[in-house]
This record gives structure tokens, sequence and C-alpha cells, in this order.
């Protein structure tokens, strides 16, 4: 057994996505993209094209997407319609099950939160600011969008840039407290879609997978795959400058490679509530405050 056998250790970061993950968005990208669709006479979007949308930059994700749809519209038409429909509905977004006790219950043991999303700024705050009692678990320092200037271009998940970027600046503020920083592999990605799990495995990180039940059902018998970001989400021709990135940082795990079948490093949640904190080594204990 390769390096990624060795037993997760104990939690001290949890990183999380934000759409379909933290709030109900993807499920009003789906009432968009549909809306649209319809408009031009084509079928609605089948989960097995919106399971390689999920999780990506945008412009990635619009190139499957009109690959696919080949509407009789040009691609900036289509966004045009598209942002029409986002600022009507993104404002109607709610946290999605379990999510606000599991945030609660991650501050009181002391684990550090950042968000790492695709979404760009605009839609970010569309979505978000209408939900200050979810994001301000987040200081705005440890919130890395899509467009961060800081991810360079075609860097977006599945690579492991974002994941890395949101460490650092949880790791940032520890070094001014004069805390110790947080290694990859202490990290908990929290995840819905299968190239955002990738990019947390290829961060050297452990992950969550809690997908929506239609994706669930469109990775069957692939779960195990999904979980060690083996579904070949990441594409070659970036392998080069994965070593590079692997080089760089330092840790138990070989950050840019993804993880191994049954390593352990990785769990597959329908829900986020009742989370198990203590199956993580997630314990109840002083708060953060009371530490320093």
């Amino acid at each position: 057994m390769g390096s990624n056998s060795t037993p997760p250790p104990r939690i001290r970061a949890a990183l999380f996505d934000m759409d379909g993950l933290l709030i109900d968005s993807e499920d009003l990208y789906t009432i968009i993209t549909n809306t649209i669709l319809e408009r031009y006479n084509r079928p609605a979007l089948p989960w097995a094209i919106k399971a390689q949308l999920q999780g990506r930059p945008g412009p990635q994700s619009g190139q499957i997407f009109h690959a696919w749809a080949k509407l009789p519209i040009s691609h900036e038409q289509f966004t045009e319609e598209q942002t029409e429909l986002q600022t009507k509905l993104f404002p109607s977004t709610q946290p999605l099950p379990g999510v606000m006790n599991l945030l609660e219950g991650l501050r009181a043991r002391g684990v550090h939160m950042a968000l790492a999303t695709s979404s760009h700024a605009g839609n970010f705050r569309l979505k978000s600011s209408h939900l200050g009692d979810l994001f301000e678990y987040f200081a705005p320092e440890h919130q890395v969008l899509g467009d961060d200037p800081r991810i360079p271009p075609g860097r977006g998940k599945p690579a492991p840039d974002i994941y890395l970027l949101a460490l650092s600046t949880l790791n940032k503020t520890l070094e001014a407290q004069g805390q110790p920083p947080i290694q990859p592999e202490e990290c908990l990605v929290f995840e819905d879609s299968v190239p955002g799990v990738e990019s947390g495995r290829r961060a050297g990180m452990q992950a969550v997978w809690c997908p929506h039940p239609e994706l669930l059902v469109e990775y069957n018998g692939r779960e195990k795959e999904v979980l060690a970001g083996l579904t070949g989400e990441h594409k070659g021709d970036e392998e080069q400058q994965l070593q590079k990135t692997e080089k760089a940082v330092q840790g138990k795990r070989r950050v840019g490679m993804p993880g191994e079948i049954d390593d352990g490093w990785a769990r597959l949640l329908k829900s986020l509530v009742d989370f198990p904190y203590e199956s993580f080594g997630i314990q109840k204990g002083p708060s953060r405050e009371e530490l320093v």
C-alpha cells in the first residue's frame, strides 16, 4: 500500500464548498437552466451533464454545457438570459439541512473554518448577502471565491489550488496569533460535487462528500472512486504543473495527487444532519477564544 494508506490525523480545519453544500443554490441553477432550455425547445438538463458542471468555474462548466445544449442563440445571449434569472432567484437561497448546527458545532469545538467556492463575486453576493447568520462563520479574509486573482487561470476545481489557498488564509491568521500552522492532512473538505471532492483530495486533505440524491444515483457503483478523487475529472495536461505544486508543499501526503480506494481519508454522508464529530477526531473542548 502507498503513502495514502496512512491513517488520517485529527481535524483542525474545515474547508467548505458553498453551492449545493451549504445552500440550496444547485436546485436554483437547475431551474434557471431548464427555463432557458424550454424557451428554445431543448430537453431538460440531465444529471449526467449537470454532474460535470457542478463545482467547476464558470468558463469550464460553460464549455461543457454549450457543447451539450446546442442552443440556437449565442453564448452571450444565453449569459444575458441566465444573469436575469439568477438576479431574480439567487436572493432566495436558504441553508441546507444540518448546516447551521454543523457550523456552530465546529466553532464550539475550536475547528477553524474557511470557504472555497467556485462562485464569482457577483453571484456570491446575490446568494449570500441575505444569509448573514450563515456566512458570519467565515471571516472575510477566509472566503476564497472562484474569481480570486490568487488562483491562476485554468486552476479551478478539480485542481487543488482553491483549497490550498483557503488553507493559507487560515495559516496567515494563525501565524499572526503565534499558533502552529495547519497542515493539509489536518483539513476536512466538505463538498457536494465530484470535481470538488477531487480538488480536496488533490490538496492532500480529508473529505466529506455530501451529494445531491440525484448525483448519488448518477455515480451509483463508483462511490469509492469519487471519494478517492479517481474519477478522472482532473485532466492529464495539467499533471506537470501539479507536480510543481506537489514539490512546493510539505506534508505527509503528496499534494497534487489523488487518494487511493478505501484509504480512509474520505467519507460519503447523505446529509449534514447529526454530523459525527468524534469519528473525525473532533472533540468538544474549549473554544478558540478561550485558548488564545
